[in-house]
């Protein structure tokens, strides 16, 4: 089998500004958005294009359109008349518009009904954030639709719809989404688009604000820190009848992910060996190529959760045969569609002995829109010049999915990452696998106590743990390391394990594409 072309499984997703080019495809969105409604007119987009690009933005994915938004800035005022969105929004042209303003006003997002559920509100609220934070904007005032409240208008008021809906007990396909994305509610506008059947021409109005507004400053603001969420998944191997079983345990996780917000999850080592509890038995080699035979499969959910759940999903690492031989290879699916992988370098016995697998020869560093990052596979970690040639690439996390059958194998991995960490001043996250699999060869039992770990200085947590797992049970930890402390940690920790090297009597020299490196 030829090597799989990961850009077909890619999908190429985007935010970016609005351009006139859009409108045909922006209108035909809105249609089937808001059917009744009197769509965007050419002239109020170019207007809105022309006063502030910066505000309007689409979602694309794979080249089409799927989710806009469209805003401007105002200077808050408590007499405005928040309740008329003609008035506060100029009808849609924005003239108005106060780059000086305290307050982004959000006139209109929506999401096409082909990509319903895969969270793209969610990207464009987390923009206009991102604008009110580089701009220094106090706040985001929206009107939203109620849009569930039209089916119930009989058995209630709009008044009592809102408040069950923000008690959580009904489901509002905008109200609710809003709320979980930060936004407060703080009234009921009546008649803010008539024309609204569905919310029966009601609007929430909703707030929310930026915790890093700093008032009467003359400098834009900088973060003193920059928190990256990971998620670890120890996840429990058992039997399963089918691929949708396996899909379905995952995708649970990745969804926890979203919900508390992280920008990556990282799943164990050859995870996917539950998939042999669902096919028939064969001899280990053989039944590693078929393993194998699930990549494609595996490739195609996981880019598609990826997107979905706005989350960078760490793919564990799965059998690949390509070019006749196997290879154990673990994959990144960013949040933005695309798939990066890294091919596990050294080979344990077992692994040779039991498999046949091959050894990759590259260490990959990549970006992230979370930072630069690595993956090496569970044996690799316990080779510190892998993790020098991965951070004098530029990693600052290390990744390291592993998949151990007892104590002493994972107290391997444990010590070695933690060592890593000092050496290198990087962050290692661990995710390993609990659980049996009977019957299935080198990987009947697992043992595993998944963390994220840093470096050990002042800053840190004091044990160089940042979070842990309980020993053998199924579970995820979480938590936020800050690339900000790590960059001054090296450049001025108690110790400079990185600057102090002495390559005056040692270094480490590699190979990679015909070319000679040194670190």
């Amino acid at each position: 089998m030829d090597p799989l072309d990961l850009k077909e499984f890619e999908w190429k997703v985007k935010v970016r500004q609005l351009s006139i080019d859009d409108y045909d495809a922006l209108v035909k969105m809105q249609q089937r958005c808001f059917p009744g409604m009197s769509p965007w007119t050419r002239d109020q987009i170019e207007s809105q294009i022309k006063v502030f690009p910066e505000g309007q933005l689409v979602v694309e994915i794979d080249g089409e359109v799927a989710a806009s938004s469209s805003s401007l800035v105002l200077r808050y005022d408590r007499t405005t008349a928040w309740h008329d969105w003609t008035q506060v929004a100029d009808n849609g042209y924005i003239r108005n518009h106060s780059p000086e303003g305290d307050t982004l006003y959000g006139i209109e997002i929506m999401v096409d009904p082909k990509y319903r559920g895969m969270k793209l509100s969610r990207r464009l609220y987390d923009a206009r954030k991102q604008l009110c934070r580089e701009r220094n904007i106090e706040r985001i005032i929206i009107g939203g639709r109620i849009p569930g409240y039209g089916d119930r208008a009989d058995e209630m008021s709009a008044s009592e719809y809102v408040e069950r809906v923000v008690a959580k007990a009904i489901h509002d396909p905008v109200l609710t989404a809003q709320i979980a994305n930060g936004f407060a509610l703080q009234g009921l506008i009546p008649n803010y688009f008539p024309s609204d059947q569905a919310s029966r021409g009601y609007a929430t109005f909703l707030e929310w604000r930026n915790l890093e507004y700093q008032a009467s400053r003359t400098r834009r603001y900088h973060a003193a820190f920059e928190p990256v969420r990971l998620a670890v998944v120890q996840y429990e191997l058992r039997r399963i009848n089918n691929f949708g079983e396996f899909t379905q345990q995952s995708e649970f996780f990745v969804d926890v992910a979203a919900d508390y917000k992280c920008d990556f999850i990282m799943f164990p080592e050859l995870f996917t060996t539950q998939l042999l509890s669902c096919v028939e038995s064969a001899r280990p080699g053989l039944a590693a190529r078929r393993l194998a035979e699930f990549t494609p499969q595996y490739l195609e959910f996981f880019t598609e959760c990826a997107v979905k759940y706005n989350v960078n999903v760490i793919g564990g690492s799965q059998f690949v045969v390509e070019n006749e031989k196997l290879y154990n290879v673990a994959y990144c699916f960013g949040r933005d569609g695309t798939i990066h992988k890294q091919y596990k370098i050294h080979i344990t016995p077992s692994e040779r002995k039991w498999w046949g697998v091959s050894p990759g020869d590259f260490v990959n560093v990549f970006d992230t829109d979370s930072g630069r990052v690595a993956m090496l596979i569970c044996y690799d970690i316990e080779f510190p010049e892998l993790v020098r040639i991965a951070a004098a690439k530029g990693a600052q996390i290390i990744f390291v999915p592993f998949n151990t059958d007892t104590v002493e194998g994972y107290l391997r991995i444990r010590h070695c990452a933690q060592a890593r960490c000092v050496e290198n001043h990087v962050y290692v996250a661990i995710a390993g696998c609990t659980g049996n699999l009977p019957f299935v060869e080198n990987a009947d039992i697992h043992y595993a106590q998944s963390a994220i770990l840093t470096p050990a200085d002042v800053g840190f947590s004091r044990d160089s743990v940042g979070a842990e797992c309980n020993p053998n049970i199924e579970t995820v930890v979480m938590d936020d390391v800050d690339l900000e402390i790590l960059r001054k940690h090296r450049e001025s920790g108690s110790v400079q394990n990185w600057n102090d090297r002495r390559k005056d009597i040692y270094r480490v020299t590699y190979e990679e594409n015909g070319k000679t490196f040194e670190v």
